[in-house]
């Protein structure tokens, strides 16, 4: 069953707790007219066609659920005056992309020409009711309906299959709606140790940019459709074709052949990283000559590689024991596959991977098959540690947050507030194998997410909820996702959305205004502490320039503060303060908190400064950790458990935990 936390303004059936918090983005006077606080400082490519996708890189952009965005160009095209106005997509708040249409369609007077001119994006942000643009930006864009593909050279040197090859050259496209560029690779090649030089037909392979937008240079993989996977050598020769988008009619052009030769060798292993690894991450295999299907693409010939490991696996207590093993790693290029460590492989049944820790010492080959064709690679020493079990958090803040900050009038803090947030949940977990990130993890394939966002999706008013589905006895999930909705939790009548909503951080206040109703827990120190920077209060929000001098606090005891610096430090303390604690609280619940084994999802009874009550147990001064109170803690029981499903060496940083039930 689903976790509720705190809708004070409901009946005891809700008072299943999380706290919630938020942050928020305000960067003038609302006397203002228009905001001069966008930014755009590059546009790409310079080299626009038909389909080509338009990328704006800056700052302060607008999500697009908060109002609309326009890419404005003004200049000339070939002396031509000329200005349009173009919808742009809010990818996030450093990027928008256009899709351009091509010139006569974007309102040019020509499809083709040099325009000289400036950029500016302008927004209507319906949530703060002002107009944001940003000062104009100088640029040159070339605009085309087709290019010619010039190929001047590419790299000739000894290959493992489907090593990265590099042809130099210029006009080549960039994919997507304005088309392609394929490599077509003909000649023969000569098996080692055999005589005969087997003809190769055309082979076409795809093609990316070196480098995003870069129309000069390509790479592809010499793929084992070209010669096979044996060792040998391969002479030949190369051509370019672009394939254009529908835009262009799916023209095509040819550039002229270029002569290449290539020594192919066997497959071989490097490296594993990391040297310490636990249940649900990645080992990344780097070396050569690797084959595999991409995720996502359809490849009808069998094309794996799999690694025979041979050696001995030692535990953390206890004696050596041989171990012979095969994975089956993930595909990602022929210089990389990745390994996840789970139950359900050899390597999974022969140890236990929740509870065991050592490491494996022995020998690693690559088993490279395609086909009919079966190639064994060379052996390679490697060490391979197996650590307790860690779970990897994601803390992902939506642009519903940032919006929602300006509220508070703390759009300005966003990133101290995030850095608030950590702080907190990485001291309230102390002692415990738990990882908190603020970027999405690419080192792990298992680990936890919870949405901090803004407004409470559900309607209700809620601060925070788990909305995973049932108690996770034992943390035997480590990819729960708190946030989103999840129809299984619908089922039972709770509601099916879930992370931490911190619009309904103004239930504490006595007069919250329209974004939440004030509860019998609201506390007028709560407005002490955000009155003096909220728009909807006739306050001025905290500005950049002010944040640039301030100084974190270490302790909420002098809070709320008399100065304008002071009270800015204040308001960031107990914003971060309120979301870390109740990001703490939802993922302990999705960890199998509180009464791990029974039924109860919170502590019983109101506990002193304890993290695990329901919500209406738990007091705003308490949450914010200001005046002296706080911070929350994990019970003596609830921590016990805690580092039995994720143990550490890391000692539990408080010397003695009160008992909660």
């Amino acid at each position: 069953m689903a976790r509720l936390i705190h809708t004070w303004a409901a009946a005891a059936a809700l008072l299943l707790l999380l706290s919630a918090c938020g942050p928020e983005q305000t960067t003038g006077d609302k006397s203002d007219p228009v905001m001069s606080d966008i930014v755009v400082s590059d546009l790409q490519p310079q080299v626009l066609l038909a389909g080509s996708q338009l990328v704006i890189r800056g700052s302060g952009f607008v999500p697009g659920f908060a109002g609309s965005s326009v890419l404005q160009l003004s200049g000339t095209l070939d002396d031509a005056a000329v200005e349009v106005q173009l919808e742009a997509q809010f990818e996030d708040y450093d990027e928008l992309h256009v899709d351009w249409p091509g010139g006569l369609a974007a309102g040019m007077v020509v499809d083709t020409g040099v325009f000289v001119g400036q950029v500016t994006v302008q927004a209507d942000n319906a949530l703060d009711g002002l107009k944001h643009d940003s000062p104009p930006l100088q640029t040159q864009l070339v605009l085309a309906t087709e290019l010619l593909p010039q190929l001047d050279s590419v790299q000739n040197e000894a290959l493992f299959v489907n090593d990265p090859i590099v042809a130099h050259g210029q006009g080549f496209l960039l994919g997507g709606s304005e088309g392609e560029t394929v490599a077509v690779v003909e000649g023969c090649f000569k098996v080692q140790g055999q005589g005969a030089c087997v003809q190769v037909s055309p082979t076409e392979i795809k093609t990316k940019p070196f480098t995003p937008f870069d129309r000069n240079r390509v790479v592809f993989p010499f793929a084992p459709q070209i010669a096979g996977i044996k060792p040998g050598s391969f002479s030949g020769s190369v051509r370019l074709v672009n394939r254009h988008g529908p835009e262009a009619s799916f023209v095509e052009h040819s550039s002229s052949s270029v002569d290449t030769a290539n020594e192919l060798v066997e497959p071989a292993i490097f490296t594993f990283t990391p040297a310490l690894a636990s249940l649900g991450q990645f080992v990344d295999i780097s070396g050569g000559g690797f084959v595999g299907v991409v995720p996502g693409e359809v490849n009808p010939t069998t094309s794996v590689t799999s690694i025979m490991l041979q050696g001995t696996f030692t535990p953390e207590k206890g004696d050596s024991i041989p171990a012979s093993l095969s994975l089956v790693p993930e595909f990602v290029n022929g210089q990389l596959l990745r390994y996840v460590l789970n139950e359900e492989d050899e390597l999974g049944q022969a140890v236990d991977l929740r509870f065991a820790a050592g490491s494996f010492v022995g020998t690693a080959r690559p088993v490279v098959k395609f086909g009919i064709d079966t190639v064994n690679g060379s052996s390679t020493q490697v060490t391979l540690g197996i650590g307790h079990v860690k779970q990897v958090v994601w803390l992902r803040f939506l642009p519903t947050y940032v919006e929602s900050l300006r509220h508070f009038g703390l759009r300005a803090a966003d990133q101290q507030i995030r850095d608030r947030v950590l702080q907190v949940v990485t001291r309230d977990y102390g002692g415990i194998n738990i990882d908190f990130r603020t970027e999405k993890p690419t080192d792990f394939k298992l680990y936890s997410e919870v949405e901090i966002g803004g407004p409470d999706p559900n309607g209700i008013g809620l601060l925070g909820y788990d909305n995973t589905p049932g108690k996770d006895d034992g943390n035997v999930r480590l990819y729960d996702k708190i946030g989103g909705v999840n129809a299984l939790t619908q089922q039972d009548g709770y509601p099916g959305y879930g992370g931490v909503f911190v619009e309904s951080l103004f239930s504490f206040s006595t007069h919250p205004g329209t974004f939440a109703k004030s509860i019998e827990g609201a506390d007028v120190v709560f407005d002490q502490l955000f009155d003096p920077f909220r728009p909807d209060q006739g306050a001025a929000p905290a500005g950049a320039n002010e944040l640039a001098q301030l100084a974190p606090l270490t302790s909420g005891q002098s809070c709320p503060a008399g100065d304008r610096a002071g009270r800015i430090a204040c308001a960031i303390w107990a914003l971060g303060s309120l979301i870390g604690t109740t990001v703490t609280h939802e993922i302990a619940h999705s960890l199998g908190l509180a009464d791990p084994g029974g039924s109860a999802f919170h502590n019983t009874g109101d506990w002193p400064n304890a993290v695990m009550d329901s919500g209406h147990a738990r007091a705003f001064l308490e949450r914010a950790e200001v005046k002296g109170h706080g911070p929350g803690i994990f019970c003596d029981h609830n921590y016990k458990y805690l580092t039995k499903v994720l143990p550490t060496t890391t000692p539990d940083p408080e010397p003695v935990r009160p008992e909660c039930f």
